[in-house]
């Protein structure tokens, strides 16, 4: 696992190498991490560089932690970002970027272990999702890449978190039971079940997706949907805590 470590402060950088150190040392894990000072720094890395995950400061001069996040997303869906910040006001801006979870610093080692340890345990999971039979044959929809189902003219119609789609001949019934035992999908409307992972935006009458797609929220599904979301925001990636 590659690691990309970005903060202004000199005296914090230090500390966290030293116990990315320390879990390398104990642990024996197979990472490797690089320092930055800024974000322009780390930017002009990103495209030789293939991080999996980003310890990146929100309040640096120049360009911000949460700029660069943005930038970074729009070449680079997967790479995981965990924030640095010495307030956790900025923990449900950090949602529209898709962030991993952040870290209050100083950083403390239970803390960040804890989330390298989830980090690399997803790596090491295998890969979960449907087996579909497309025009083209047996397709493999990973869970972790579904944006959305919609259902339309007896079809499905998987739409990716790339923006690809993927055409079954199949009744939603089929496997609305095995996405909606997932907590991250939610059944937004009769003909849409949403992977909350690829919500950017939750609106009144519709949500937006980080590929820009729009679906449409029925309204008597609103508030149980809109109680998932956050649920989804503050409880299972621990915003109160």
């Amino acid at each position: 696992m590659k690691i990309a470590v970005c903060d202004d402060d000199l005296q914090e950088l230090d500390r966290i190498s030293s116990l990315l150190d320390t879990y390398l040392k104990d642990t024996k894990a197979g990472l490797i991490y690089k320092t930055f000072h800024n974000a322009t720094e780390l930017l002009s890395t990103m495209s030789i560089s293939d991080y999996d995950l980003l310890l990146l400061d929100i309040l640096m001069p120049g360009m911000t932690g949460m700029e660069a996040a943005h930038e970074i997303r729009g070449f680079d869906t997967e790479v995981k970002i965990v924030f640095l910040t010495s307030s956790p006001e900025f923990a449900v801006e950090s949602y529209a970027v898709k962030s991993y979870d952040y870290i209050l610093k100083p950083v403390s080692k239970d803390k960040l272990f804890s989330i390298l340890d989830s980090v690399i345990a997803e790596e090491q999971k295998p890969l979960e999702g449907l087996t579909v039979k497309t025009q083209s044959g047996l397709t493999r929809i990973l869970f972790s890449k579904l944006a959305f189902v919609e259902v339309m003219n007896k079809k499905l119609y998987f739409n990716m978190a790339d923006g690809s789609v993927r055409e079954v001949s199949s009744p939603l019934v089929d496997i609305e039971d095995q996405l909606l035992s997932r907590p991250e999908f939610v059944k937004v409307q009769r003909s849409y079940i949403v992977n909350l992972w690829q919500v950017a935006e939750l609106g009144a009458k519709e949500l937006i997706t980080h590929a820009g797609k729009t679906v449409p929220i029925s309204r008597l599904l609103y508030r149980k949907v809109r109680e998932a979301y956050m649920k989804h925001l503050f409880l299972e990636k621990g915003v109160e805590r």
